[in-house]
C-alpha cells in the first residue's frame, strides 16, 4: 500500500496531462517565483519582473505574459512582505539576514539581491553562501549575480571541503579523491584570483590527514586554513576570520565570463560546460532541440540544473572525471528571474521521499 501511495505521488505530481497539454509541479526552491523574488532590487524591479513571467504560449507560439492577464498586483501582494529580509542572530549574538531559497542544484542557488546589499551597505565584511558545490552556486553567483550587480563581485572565494566528503570521492581513499578539490580550485581560479581552502575539521580526522590536504594546496600557491567552528564557534574560525581580511585586501583580477551574452543559446550552454565542468559533448534530447529553436534570441544568462553529487550530469561519476558527455533533457525560460534553465540529466525539480524515508523509523 505504501509503495502504490509514493507511485501515485510521483505520478500526480511530476507529470499532470489537462486537455491534451503535459506539465508538471515544482518545489518552491525550483519555482521561477523563488528565483525573481531573490534577483529583485525593490517593490518596482519586483513588480516589473513579475510581469515578465510567461505563462503559456498562443498557438502561433507567442508567449503569454502574467501582465497580459491583469494579475501582477494581485501577485506582488502575496509578496509585499517576502521581499524583506529575515534578521536573526547567532549563538554569539553576530547578525545574520537569512532571506530566500532557491536551491543550486535547480535555480540560481543564494540569497536575495536586498539582503546583500542590505549587508553590503551595513557592514565592513558581508559573507554569502552560494551552496552545492562551486560547480553549482559559486558558477551562478558569478555567472548570473554579477552580471546584473558588478558591486557583488566577491573579494575572496573560500571553498569550505571535509575530509569525508574528499574520501568520498575517491572511493574512501583520501589521496585518490583530492582530484575533486583540484576541480574546484582550478575553476573558482578562472573567477579569482583570491581563493582559501578551508577543511572543516570533524572529531574523526587525523593530524595527517589534515597536513596532507594542506600541503596538496599550498603546493598549488593557495591559502589554506582548518576550521573547528562547528565545536568552538569563533574562537575555531579565528585562522580562516584572518585569511579572508588579509586577502580580501589585496588587488582582485579582472573577471572573465565564459560566455557573452549575446552569443546563441547553444554556444553559452557549450562554452559554458566546456570551460567549467570539462565537458567534451553536450547532447541534446530532440525536447531539447525544440526548446533551443523556440529560445533563439534571447540574450539571457544560463542557469544549469543538475545533479550536485558530481562534475558531471551523472551522480555515480565521482572524483575529477575527464572527456565525458552531458546530455540536455529540456530547456525552460525563466523570463521573470532573468534567466534560462538548462535541466541535465534526470534532475528532478519536483523530488520526493525515499521508500524507506527517515520518518518511517522514528
Amino acid at each position: 500500500m505504501h509503495e502504490r501511495c509514493m507511485d501515485l505521488n510521483d505520478r500526480s505530481l511530476r507529470t499532470i496531462t489537462i486537455n491534451g497539454h503535459t506539465t508538471h509541479f515544482n518545489i518552491t526552491t525550483a519555482s521561477e517565483f523563488m528565483a525573481l523574488l531573490c534577483l529583485a532590487k525593490n517593490e518596482n524591479d519586483l513588480k516589473e519582473r513579475i510581469g515578465k513571467v510567461i505563462v503559456g504560449y498562443t498557438y502561433s507560439n507567442q508567449p503569454v505574459f502574467t501582465k497580459d492577464l491583469n494579475c501582477v498586483n494581485a501577485l506582488f501582494l502575496l509578496l509585499k512582505h517576502a521581499i524583506k529580509p529575515n534578521l536573526v542572530t547567532t549563538l554569539e549574538n553576530n547578525l545574520a539576514l537569512v532571506h530566500g531559497g532557491p536551491f543550486a542544484n535547480i535555480a540560481h542557488g543564494t540569497n536575495s539581491i536586498i539582503a546583500t546589499q542590505y549587508a553590503l551597505n551595513h557592514f565592513d565584511y558581508t559573507i554569502v553562501e552560494a551552496g552545492f558545490g562551486s560547480d553549482m552556486g559559486a558558477l551562478k553567483f558569478y555567472d548570473i549575480l554579477t552580471r546584473i550587480n558588478p558591486e557583488f563581485i566577491p573579494d575572496v572565494v573560500v571553498l569550505n571541503t571535509t575530509i569525508q566528503s574528499l574520501k568520498h570521492n575517491g572511493e574512501g581513499n583520501l589521496e585518490k579523491g583530492i582530484v575533486n578539490l583540484d576541480y574546484h580550485i582550478e575553476t573558482m581560479s578562472i573567477y579569482t584570483n583570491h581563493l582559501l581552502v578551508v577543511v572543516n575539521k570533524h572529531d574523526t580526522d587525523t593530524e595527517s590527514e589534515i597536513e596532507y590536504i594542506k600541503q596538496h594546496v599550498e603546493e598549488k600557491g593557495i591559502l589554506f586554513s582548518v576550521s573547528t567552528g562547528f565545536l568552538e564557534g569563533s574562537d575555531g574560525s579565528t585562522d580562516v576570520a584572518k585569511k579572508v581580511v588579509d586577502v580580501a585586501s589585496k588587488e582582485k583580477k579582472e573577471i572573465v565570463y565564459s560566455y557573452e551574452l549575446e552569443e546563441d543559446l547553444k554556444t553559452k550552454i557549450e562554452k559554458f560546460c566546456k570551460i567549467n565542468y570539462g565537458a567534451k559533448e553536450i547532447l541534446y534530447t530532440k525536447e531539447a532541440e525544440e526548446k533551443v529553436k523556440l529560445f533563439h534570441g534571447l540574450h539571457l544568462p544560463i542557469c544549469v540544473a543538475k545533479t550536485q553529487y558530481s562534475i558531471t550530469d551523472n551522480s555515480k561519476i565521482l572524483g575529477y572525471p575527464k572527456e565525458f558527455s552531458m546530455t540536455i533533457k529540456d530547456i525552460k525560460l525563466f523570463h521573470g528571474a532573468g534567466f534560462i534553465t538548462i535541466y541535465f540529466g534526470n534532475i528532478l525539480t519536483m523530488p520526493g521521499l525515499s521508500k524507506d524515508a527517515n520518518y518511517l523509523h522514528m
